[in-house]
């Protein structure tokens, strides 16, 4: 054959924006990776078009959350699931990458696969099957091929339960560590003592997160802050729920300082003596950041109940699913009162063996999650890379 060897060409589909973010680190390691030798076509968001993706469709159509959004907007996201899946087709990529929003991106995946299964295809971030719907692993494994895993225990259960290839790429949170020394900078730009117990408070991102926790949240804050002299109180927050944190605090009685952004929650990580907060992706980030914490969630009550009865893990905290062990405690619906909470993070914010132990337990955390080594977007791309045909790879 003559002329210049063929370009890979992987297309990429994300169809919301923690997508988008994964999807446009995933294109940058891919370019590192083959020294910009690569075609990426597909859908995305602001970051995959930073870094050179022509977008398929605008990713403002799928980025929807909940019956009221997504309802009124379905023959539209219905179409757009055509149209990426013919896409596909038409265009023949090397590898087909869908990330992240499952509802959107596993349709594409199976119309692909139906319509041209020598496409293989790589799910980025799958759904949590390992927590209920066990059974959704072997319905996955008729059309994805490679699964990249942000969980070192998900590649023993997806070859265990789906005799599905999955590889452990690592989580996105590993590139997202506070900066050394960002912390004392932090303490000092906030007026707060080198040497201050400082609690941070983090009561979810979510409206409905924040209205059920926030008064749990700020009595426990209360009783804490008259027990032990000179504790400080910290409370990351997002936009979209900074005003009800405002409302909610006015209430609590201590001071709180409030911060904003994704560098001032990084600083305060690394300045915190311990944390309190909701159940979700910040007890990791927390875990990474080695910050011991105590998680408290509450649902709505019969969804709580409708819950349990298809929970078939034994904890809501995936540093404890990660462990295999309870090293961090939670508490739970009726369980998460304000005096429980105080017991468990008591000892947290001074010096004994308790905090020593979670201390412990949060290195072993970075350990097993592979903090230090490659980032994980290299990970995944050398993944991706991997299944490219011979002649290409």
């Amino acid at each position: 054959m003559s002329g210049e060897a063929r370009v890979p060409h992987i297309m990429l589909v994300a169809g919301e924006p923690s997508g988008d973010a994964l999807g446009g680190e995933l294109m940058e390691a891919l370019k590192e990776l083959t020294g910009g030798r690569v075609r990426i076509t597909g859908a995305g968001g602001p970051n995959m078009i930073a870094q050179g993706l022509s977008s398929i469709f605008l990713m403002s159509d799928t980025s929807v959350m909940g019956p009221r959004e997504v309802i009124p907007r379905l023959p539209l996201i219905l179409r757009r699931m055509r149209e990426t899946a013919d896409f596909a087709v038409r265009e023949r990529p090397d590898v087909l990458v869908i990330i992240d929003s499952p509802d959107f991106t596993h349709m594409v995946a199976k119309r692909v696969a139906k319509r041209a299964p020598d496409i293989p295809i790589a799910n980025y971030v799958a759904p949590s099957v390992w927590a209920w719907r066990r059974g959704r692993a072997r319905a996955m494994a008729r059309y994805i091929k490679r699964v990249l895993a942000l969980l070192p225990f998900e590649p023993d259960f997806f070859r265990a339960e789906a005799d599905l290839d999955c590889v452990y790429v690592g989580h996105p949170a590993i590139e997202r560590l506070p900066e050394p020394g960002s912390g004392l900078e932090f303490r000092k730009k906030h007026g707060i003592a080198p040497d201050a117990p400082l609690l941070l408070l983090l009561p979810g991102s979510r409206t409905n997160e924040v209205k059920r926790l926030a008064s749990v949240f700020g009595e426990t804050a209360a009783l804490l802050a008259a027990e032990i002299p000179g504790l400080k109180l910290v409370l990351p927050t997002v936009p979209h729920v900074r005003h009800l944190v405002e409302e909610a605090v006015k209430g609590w009685g201590v001071p709180v300082e409030l911060v904003e952004g994704e560098a001032e929650k990084r600083a305060a990580f690394d300045a915190a003596t311990a944390a309190l907060a909701a159940s979700g992706t910040v007890s990791l980030e927390l875990g990474l950041a080695r910050v011991p914490m105590v998680v408290a969630y509450k649902i709505d009550p019969v969804a709580a109940w409708a819950v349990s009865g298809l929970l078939q893990v034994p904890s809501v905290v995936i540093v404890n699913l990660i462990l295999d062990r309870p090293a961090v405690r939670e508490f739970l619906q009726f369980a998460a009162k304000p005096k429980a909470l105080v017991e468990a993070l008591r000892p947290l914010l001074v010096d004994t063996p308790q905090r020593e132990r979670a201390l412990a337990d949060l290195e072993d955390l970075r350990h097993v999650m592979g903090v230090g080594g490659d980032r994980p977007s290299l990970r995944a791309a050398r993944a991706v890379l991997e299944m490219l045909p011979a002649s290409l790879a």
